[in-house]
């Protein structure tokens, strides 16, 4: 048995096809060892790791779905794939077309994926605190790639209003939108969510992540309060010295609450700093053997927190939404760390 298959679990199907919306949707439940014949049917199923080092430290059993291990990497290979088929099968997006999408990065990488596999061009725009790393693999998969600066939402510079003037200006495009189209949330919903259920054997008892669209926390939390509104779900934000474009993590950060992120049924919002990401990517590495990005920290960093405020006993589950390898020129570049003065933290103990 291959090692994709090795770790595609069976067990999806048990959630109501009729759940989330049709026929579309149905196709998404069924075992997955039957659908796997393209990349993109490989999305998805990621395993549950237990950090055990944390469980030990907190009492609770600290869980990670490792979404590093989707085909291009990251968590949003699971909105790129519902972004493009929802958009497929309701006609908007036709052969030929083009996929125009403003992104942190990661669904940039997700969708070029997905729209090669398919037969579609792509376009990102991106802010300029994009990594390298991200920016170089969009270009290798084919993508037309803009960085624009760092600029409030108001301004027509922002990466997301180039998007939607690239949009109007051709009838070939289609803009996935994935902060406003809810068939990100959804993706989550019917795969992300069930997933976590499953692999817990319904003993979940807490869920924290950070958001960027607020896809992987709106569909998540729904589902999961559907079966147990017991569950706590907490969201996360990085915060440095008031300033969003101050923290290290990419692509999240909550600046306006999205229709997905409405989704969610959220009972908490806490935050996490910038030493506190660093501690945290270095701990897993050296701790744990996990190699992954700050968002991936954040989330861990939360996990824990909530551990800490819920007491012993908990089954706490977070996400690592991708891998390290995305941030070396940056977190694991000394001279990165230096000149963001974060170098003190790469050695710290935990605090939290």
């Amino acid at each position: 048995m291959s090692k994709l298959l090795q770790r595609v679990v069976p067990g999806v199907a048990l959630v109501a096809a009729g759940s989330a919306g049709g026929v579309y949707f149905e196709r998404h439940l069924k075992a997955p060892e039957e659908q796997i014949t393209t990349i993109v049917d490989a999305i998805g199923n990621t395993p549950l790791l237990e950090i055990k080092s944390l469980s030990n430290l907190t009492g609770c059993r600290i869980l990670a779905k490792a979404e590093f291990m989707n085909p291009s990497g990251s968590v949003k290979d699971r909105a790129a794939k519902f972004l493009i088929e929802d958009a497929e099968a309701s006609g908007q997006l036709q052969p030929g077309g083009i996929v125009v999408e403003a992104t942190g990065g990661n669904t940039g990488v997700g969708l070029a994926i997905v729209a090669a596999a398919k037969g579609y061009r792509t376009i990102f725009t991106m802010p300029d605190k994009t990594s390298t790393e991200k920016i170089d693999l969009m270009k290798v998969l084919g993508a037309e790639v803009h960085v624009q600066p760092g600029v409030g939402m108001a301004d027509p510079q922002h990466f997301y209003n180039l998007a939607k003037r690239i949009v109007a200006s051709d009838p070939l495009c289609f803009g996935p939108d994935q902060f406003e189209n809810i068939a990100n949330s959804r993706a989550h919903y019917v795969g992300t969510g069930p997933e976590i259920w499953r692999q817990t054997a319904g003993h979940v008892t807490g869920f924290v992540v950070a958001s960027g669209t607020g896809g992987t926390i709106g569909g998540v939390s729904k589902f999961l309060k559907e079966k147990n509104s017991a569950i706590q779900v907490w969201h996360i934000d990085p915060i440095e010295g008031g300033a969003s474009s101050d923290y290290v993590a990419e692509g999240i950060g909550l600046a306006r609450v999205t229709p997905n992120f409405k989704t969610g049924l959220i009972d908490r919002g806490i935050f996490g700093t910038n030493a506190e990401i660093i501690q945290m990517v270095y701990y897993l590495l050296r701790h744990e053997g996990l190699f992954v990005g700050p968002s991936a920290a954040l989330n861990v960093v939360g996990a824990v927190k909530m551990a800490r405020e819920l007491g012993p006993g908990h089954t706490i589950v977070t996400v690592l939404c991708d891998g390290g390898d995305r941030y070396r020129s940056k977190l694991f570049n000394a001279k990165w760390l230096e000149d963001e003065k974060l170098t003190q933290y790469v050695d710290a103990p935990l605090k939290l």
